[in-house]
């Protein structure tokens, strides 16, 4: 087995190789706006760097988010584009999970928090063993119902008002994402932890397509659109109005 993993839900690009038994390579860069430029240089470096090619590699697991449309839909695009041209599998893993598997299993209840923007959190909710109860969701970090408990990812250190105790890790490891699955897949996934490689958005993305124009109506006869009082309509002069009307005679008054 050779699993290469990606994660692009948060400011950070993630990406490692999976023997199977363990990771090969991992890099991670933290920039929330270079994901598209970050991503297909990172995975080059991380298979260069575990001695193998592109068409070593078996399948891939990326982060599905929750997270921001722009950074989530990078390494979604990527995963399965490649997929499909190696002709291998791709899994999804929810991002969240990807962090939770990273907590320390001792805390008890915990939460998982990271940024959506618009001063909103995405978040579950987990057991002391990492397994979701709860989630993912996206709201008001005052709206979290759950916000007394410890909590990972970047919500603490965003809102330690109301998230105040932090856990780490901040971002999802890509080397977690290929643990994670391939323990899942010698299982026969009874968690049903992998999901189809599709974005886990919970919203709307900040930019829509625009609707069709508005129509101009008027109320005025012949449906002509009505005119504002400071706008002075002035008619052709003299001249210009022998020219439109060529059958009238110059000089005719």
């Amino acid at each position: 087995m050779l699993l290469l993993g990606l994660d692009t839900a948060t400011p950070a690009v993630t990406v490692a190789l999976h023997d199977g038994g363990q990771p090969l390579a991992q890099l991670v860069t933290v920039d929330a706006h270079r994901h598209a430029e970050l991503l297909a240089p990172a995975i080059a470096k991380v298979v260069a760097d575990a001695g193998a090619s592109q068409a070593d590699l078996t399948g891939i697991v990326v982060g599905v988010g929750p997270g921001p449309y722009t950074g989530l839909r990078v390494g979604l695009v990527t995963a399965r584009v490649l997929g499909a041209a190696l002709g291998i599998p791709v899994y999804g893993l929810c991002s969240l999970d990807a962090i939770a598997a990273d907590v320390d299993a001792g805390c008890g209840d915990f939460l998982v928090a990271t940024d959506a923007r618009r001063r909103e959190l995405y978040w579950a909710h987990y057991d002391g063993t990492g397994r979701r109860i709860a989630g993912p969701e996206v709201t008001k970090p005052t709206s979290i119902p759950v916000s007394g408990l410890p909590a990972a990812g970047e919500g603490p250190m965003l809102y330690p008002e109301v998230l105040p105790d932090g856990l780490g890790p901040a971002f999802p490891a890509a080397a977690t994402l290929c643990r994670v699955t391939v323990a899942a897949l010698a299982a026969g996934d009874p968690d049903n932890m992998l999901l189809p490689p599709e974005p886990l958005y919970l919203r709307r993305p900040d930019a829509r397509e625009p609707g069709a124009p508005k129509r101009v109506t008027s109320d005025l006869p012949g449906g002509r659109p009505p005119v504002s009082p400071d706008v002075r309509v002035v008619g052709p002069d003299r001249k210009d109005r022998d020219r439109i009307r060529p059958d009238r005679p110059d000089g005719d008054s």
